[in-house]
């Protein structure tokens, strides 16, 4: 499964993902139109500062998913093939519960509902609205053994520099 994953050292807190995920999830899909719309659209990713750094935050589509275990109607479901963790807002009675499990705060509500938002990928795009819309690629939309590789020439390119402090931590 591709995931959606972070370089914190790229990101800007631009917040551009943000603003394209709700765009992406809008009824307009574009950005003036969900400006207007009168429920405004709900992005599923956010962008929180800490120290000097900005790092998105999204659903991590866990292994196991708190949401999915507390969740008493099945609304929140993980597909077994895939690993996506979504959310039936059919279902969904708004109970809150996967709200409060979620380690990560990334489980929303509607503006004035009870029912939930969280990240499903896009899954009407090949690649999440967020991840196309970053200009320094601080996001990327990789399978974990992609991941992996990059970490890996990270961490030789800062040997190679010298730098082997970020290396370690």
């Amino acid at each position: 499964m591709r995931e959606v994953y972070v370089n914190v050292n790229r990101c800007l807190g631009c917040k551009s993902c943000e603003i394209a995920c709700a765009t992406a999830h809008s009824a307009s899909r574009s950005l003036l139109g969900a400006v207007f719309e009168p429920v405004p659209p709900r992005k599923r990713i956010y962008v929180q500062a800490v120290e000097q750094r900005s790092v998105p935050v999204s659903c991590r589509h866990c292994e196991e998913a708190g949401c999915v275990k507390v969740c008493p109607t099945g609304a929140m479901q993980k597909n077994a093939v895939t690993g996506l963790v979504s959310h039936d807002r059919g279902r969904c009675i708004g109970c809150g519960f996967c709200e409060m499990s979620c380690p990560f705060g990334v489980i929303n509500r509607y503006p004035g509902s009870k029912i939930v938002v969280k990240c499903d990928l896009c899954p009407d795009l090949s690649t999440p609205a967020c991840v196309m819309a970053c200009p320094t690629s601080a996001l990327l939309f990789i399978t974990a053994q992609e991941a992996q590789q990059k970490r890996r020439q990270l961490a030789a390119e800062q040997l190679v520099a010298g730098d082997a402090s970020t290396v370690i931590s």
